[in-house]
């Protein structure tokens, strides 16, 4: 992921719209950014008084955690399940989730369970 652009520039760009009045196509063709990067910077600007870029990345916390895992982990144990209707009974008790997350956190613990290959039936004996 790419880094913002500095904030100096941002606020030159602007300055070259409100102030000198060039349009977003020119400003964008006299400091060498895209014409949609210029666009987005003057909606900000005039959204919010300033041009400094959002939040990049960061940490978001994995919705299958405390008493839901707990739960979870014992639900697994107990009796043959798959991912969809692990998915169904979470919504039950009150936790939308989707297939890929439960599939990473039952992956994760390594509770899934993967069949031997004695009992294919395709291979010759």
């Amino acid at each position: 992921m790419g880094r913002p652009y500095s904030l100096d520039l941002r606020e030159r760009v602007v300055a070259a719209v409100e102030k000198e009045g060039l349009s977003r196509n020119r400003a964008a063709a006299r400091f060498g950014v895209g014409v949609s990067t210029v666009v987005t910077w003057m909606q900000r600007w005039r959204e919010t008084g300033s041009v400094a870029p959002g939040q990049m990345g960061g940490h978001k916390p994995k919705a299958i955690r405390g008493e839901h895992r707990a739960w979870l982990v014992q639900r697994t144990q107990e009796k043959d399940f798959t991912l969809r209707g692990l998915v169904c009974e979470l919504a039950e008790r009150g936790l939308k989730v989707d297939y890929r997350s439960v599939w990473a956190f039952v992956h994760g613990e390594k509770l899934s369970f993967k069949k031997n290959r004695g009992g294919w039936r395709a291979r010759a004996s």
